[in-house]
């Protein structure tokens, strides 16, 4: 097995970008996960499945500057920390954010015809639902593509990495539940199945609502009120991680 693809998200709920390696620190990938677009009335981070547009802006972090491609324009500018820190609600949980200022709150209320603002996280990997790290595969992604006769984009399921498993069967990743894997410099702990949501039926780059794919998984992957696909992950050892690197999973101790 090895690593098809990787993809991150500086901005959480942004448009989930591919990259050629990634360094996984203790918390999760660097850089994914750090801005997000909130609600300073409602005292809450924004969700994807509320607010698809959110899937149009594609954002860089580098050099302290963040670049995002927002409503047909770049917005870029180095964040104004304005010393405004909040405790704010992301899917029932606290989560620690500093306001930034800048250009940001603007152009997104312009974006989402509501007064929102930017927040910096305080400390990284808290804006995540479950574990930091998610994986799909090659196999799943495949027999979702036939039982749904259509071509399915992996960007769809915003994973950190996409696994090719070459001709093994579908969600073999549910019996890795548990255990360790290797993949470039860094091991991970296997964790449950990822419960999925409406945001799968999203076009990855418009934010437009075109597929049902959440309906067709839950034909044949339902379980209690969840429908899992993929696989969460914890990183307990740091390491840089590239596509193409190999993917070994360890036998059960």
């Amino acid at each position: 097995m090895q690593i098809r693809d990787i993809g991150l998200s500086v901005l959480k709920g942004g448009r989930h970008t591919t990259r050629e390696n990634v360094l996984l620190e203790v918390h999760g990938p660097a850089g994914d996960r750090l801005f997000a677009v909130v609600d300073l009335a409602d005292g809450r981070v924004l969700k994807t499945v509320e607010h698809p547009l959110l899937l149009t802006c594609r954002a860089r972090w580098d050099d302290g500057v963040l670049s995002v491609g927002l409503g047909g324009r770049q917005v870029a500018a180095t964040p104004e920390l304005n010393g405004q820190n909040l405790t704010l609600d992301y899917w029932g949980r606290a989560v620690c954010m500093h306001v930034v200022g800048g250009p940001w709150a603007r152009a997104f209320s312009r974006l989402l015809g509501k007064d929102v603002a930017l927040a910096q996280i305080n400390a990284p990997g808290g804006l995540v639902y479950g574990d930091s790290i998610t994986i799909v595969t090659t196999s799943s992604l495949r027999r979702l593509a036939d039982e749904a006769a259509a071509t399915v984009d992996a960007r769809q399921f915003r994973a950190t990495f996409t696994i090719d498993t070459g001709d093994a069967a579908a969600h073999v990743e549910d019996s890795w539940a548990g255990r360790e894997m290797d993949l470039g410099r860094a091991r991970l702990l296997v964790g449950a199945g990822i419960p999925r949501c409406a945001v799968i039926d999203l076009e990855p780059d418009t934010g437009a609502s075109g597929t049902n794919l959440l309906k067709t998984l839950a034909r044949y992957r339902l379980s209690g009120s969840d429908i899992p696909f993929g696989v969460y992950a914890q990183v307990i050892r740091p390491g840089i991680v590239g596509c193409g690197d190999q993917v070994r999973v360890l036998p059960e101790s």
